[in-house]
């Protein structure tokens, strides 16, 4: 099937079913219905070479990121599933740049002329394809924030906010253990590890407590969990392996609420699925992600746009995972 035969079926001509497709040119919603009824009897598909060619238009957008995400398989996908969606309802696939390429990759696919628009994921602090970015001619957008944003479409969480609250939790304590982000994942060099921390351990200081930052290595987490409460940890604030640490705290015969304070940075989900619900802070991956996309698309469909950092607010679910009122000091060793 053609576009001729959609326009016969449609009692229209194989102009406006072209409008109706590029979207070039304002089309009643009368005669649109028709068109898109006409297809749908048909099951017409406009072919994407030609339709490219026609449009200057790819409909496809490219995510550029590595294989081997810090994010873990449910946090990418959780980003990878809201930008899809948001795709699609814009009539866009994904293109998912997935090999260790780097500067080259982004290169390659804005080059090449592969896709309309550029998501740019696992930002690192210094992310050398910040550079290239500001040179493209492709809308591009970080969901990250470089040390150097300028010239930069960023959005992001609110990771120092989310910092400061999880510390906020926790502030009549005397001390707090932050069971966090061990070698592998700080090796990514990625931009919100150093933001956490430094406004996790500012939050601290202003409130007079002391931050133990324990960096939970993937072979030994819960060696290292055993080790701090065997040191009398009794206040934690997870960053990282959050399965692992709470029930290695289980199997120590503590419950969190009770026998110890737990606060996490963690999505709902994974906060509500123990049997004593997280006190914790979301990310909100697909808060970040429908933003980014519709912010995008705003961007491809005006051509440009001001460079600047969005952020979405942090907030804290508190549930049962912290105790009430303030705690006895306990003697430390």
């Amino acid at each position: 099937m053609t576009s001729k035969d959609v326009a016969r079926v449609a009692g229209v001509s194989q102009s406006t079913v072209s409008y109706v497709m590029s979207g070039k040119r304002p089309i009643s919603a009368r005669t649109r219905r028709i068109v898109e009824d006409a297809m749908a009897q048909l099951t017409y598909q406009p072919n994407a070479g030609a339709r490219a060619l026609a449009s200057q238009r790819t409909q496809i957008v490219a995510v550029v990121m590595p294989f081997d995400s810090g994010l873990g398989a449910a946090g990418l996908m959780a980003f990878i599933e809201e930008i899809t969606l948001a795709a699609r309802a814009h009539d866009h696939d994904v293109l998912l740049v997935t090999a260790e390429e780097g500067v080259d990759g982004l290169r390659r696919v804005a080059g090449r002329a592969l896709c309309d628009a550029v998501v740019v994921m696992e930002v690192g602090s210094d992310d050398p394809r910040a550079a290239i970015a500001r040179d493209l001619r492709v809308p591009t957008l970080f969901i990250g924030i470089p040390d150097d944003p300028a010239g930069l479409h960023c959005v992001d969480f609110d990771f120092e906010d989310g910092a400061r609250l999880l510390v906020a939790e926790l502030a009549d304590r005397q001390r707090v253990t932050a069971l966090a982000w061990g070698s592998d994942t700080v090796a990514r060099h990625l931009n919100y590890v150093p933001r956490f921390r430094a406004a996790a351990q500012e939050a601290a200081e202003a409130a007079g407590v002391a931050l133990d930052w324990v960096p939970l290595e993937r072979a030994t987490v819960e060696e290292q969990v055993r080790a701090v409460l065997a040191a009398g940890a009794d206040a934690l604030l997870v960053t990282a392996h959050l399965t692992r640490v709470v029930h290695a705290v289980q199997d120590a015969g503590l419950r969190p609420g009770t026998d110890l304070d737990l606060v996490a940075l963690a999505t709902d989900v994974d906060a509500t699925g123990f049997t004593v619900p997280l006190t914790a802070v979301s990310t909100h991956p697909r808060d970040v992600s429908r933003q980014a996309m519709s912010w995008l698309f705003d961007l491809l469909e005006r051509g440009s746009g001001p460079a600047q950092v969005r952020r979405v607010p942090a907030s804290v679910s508190r549930r049962s995972s912290v105790r009430s009122g303030p705690t006895p000091r306990v003697p430390r060793p």
